[in-house]
This record gives structure tokens, sequence and C-alpha cells, in this order.
């Protein structure tokens, strides 16, 4: 079975706008207001400790990991009461995922968002069906960069590495595809646009249009 794994945020969905609003959420509560914004979305497709970080690093205040730890919990809680305000599909993610389908590709999610909160999110959007495994932060005792996750992602698609590759949008996934030992295709419509050019990705995706003539070449 050939196989098709995506990373989510900033690779299938531009989920930028509800992550930054959930760390804003607990800025708020301390009475900091807004601290994070749209010219943070690099940081936000980092992580949530990772936006934590950033605005805290704006305020006057002392701070330390203790606060990131305090309040990564309620950062959790507030996406996912709303997990899905901003959210959008990137333009042709179904039809280029359907086509694959179609063509006999298994396809699965390998991300470093909580299992549930992908989930729920891949559900609301309407997509979790054309998956045929979901591995998230905590489906099992590592993350990635490390290769086990995507092993794991290809394994319950019934899938072998050798006839697979992963697409995705940061450093890390490009990390991940080379410790697994297989293609990463990066695209250039994410957070850092063309930027990721220079983590030298086995090829660029630059529309999901060209996704089912991309994993042809890659796959055979």
């Amino acid at each position: 079975m050939r196989t098709v794994v995506f990373d989510l945020d900033g690779t299938l969905a531009d989920t930028s706008g509800d992550l930054l609003a959930a760390a804003n959420a607990c800025f708020s509560q301390l009475g900091h207001g807004a601290m994070v914004g749209p010219k943070d979305t690099l940081t936000a497709f980092q992580g949530g400790r990772a936006m934590l970080r950033l605005g805290f690093s704006r305020l006057a205040d002392p701070w330390s990991e203790d606060d990131i730890n305090r309040e990564y919990p309620r950062l959790l809680a507030a996406y996912a009461q709303a997990i899905d305000t901003h959210t959008t599909l990137y333009p042709g993610a179904v039809a280029a995922i359907e086509t694959l389908r179609a063509r006999g590709f298994a396809t699965a999610i390998c991300t470093n968002k909580p299992e549930g909160l992908a989930e729920t999110l891949t559900l609301r959007l309407g997509i979790r069906g054309l998956f045929d495994a979901l591995i998230g932060a905590d489906t099992l005792p590592v993350r990635k960069p490390d290769p086990a996750p995507y092993a794991e992602a290809v394994r319950r698609c019934g899938g072998v590495l050798e006839r697979s590759f992963l697409i995705g949008d940061t450093e890390t996934d490009a990390q991940t595809a080379r410790a697994a030992g297989v293609p990463a295709v990066l695209v250039s419509f994410g957070p850092e646009g063309m930027g990721v050019e220079r983590l030298m990705p086995n090829a660029l995706l630059h529309h999901f249009d060209d996704l089912p003539g991309l994993a042809a070449r890659l796959l055979g």
C-alpha cells in the first residue's frame, strides 16, 4: 500500500488564528491582554508552549518555565472550546486527498497536536473520514521528529516505510522524514512560505492540485 502521511497544522489547515486566540486567552486572564498576533503565525505552528514563551518574553515582568507549565493546560482548554472558529483548510486539500484515495493510496495524519484535539478538529472540518490513521503528539511516548509516530501512522494504514512519504511545513517535519528514511515534501503555502526551501526537502508542494502527480512520481 502506497501511503501519504500529512502533518495537520500549517499543512492541511491554517489553524493559526485559533491557536493564537487560545494563547491570548491565557494572557488576558492574567491581565495582560493580547500578547501574540497575526505576525506570530510561524510561532503558533511551533506549539502552545512556544506561543506562551513568546508572549511572556514581551512582558516586563520576569517569568520562568513554571509559568509556561501552569498556563499550558489553560491554553489547551481555551483552544478546545474554540478549535475551529477561524481555522480553514488550504485550497484543494480535500479534492487532492480524494484523488489519492481513488488511485489506491492510503492516507494518514501525523501531528504534534494532542490526539484528542486533532480528532476533534478533523471531525469538525469534515475530513476525518479521508484518513486511515491519525497519530497525535501523545499517541506514543515520543513525538515528531522521532520517527516512531510516523512509522506507526504508516503501519496502521497497512503500508511500509519504503512506499511512503511525509508532507509537512516545518523543520520538524523535514527532520522526521529524514529520521524515517522517507521523502520529505514541504508546502510553500504554509507559514514560512518559500522559506522552507532552505530545509532542502525532496520536493516542494505549491498547491494541492499538484499532489496526485507528485505522489505518483515519488511512489510510482
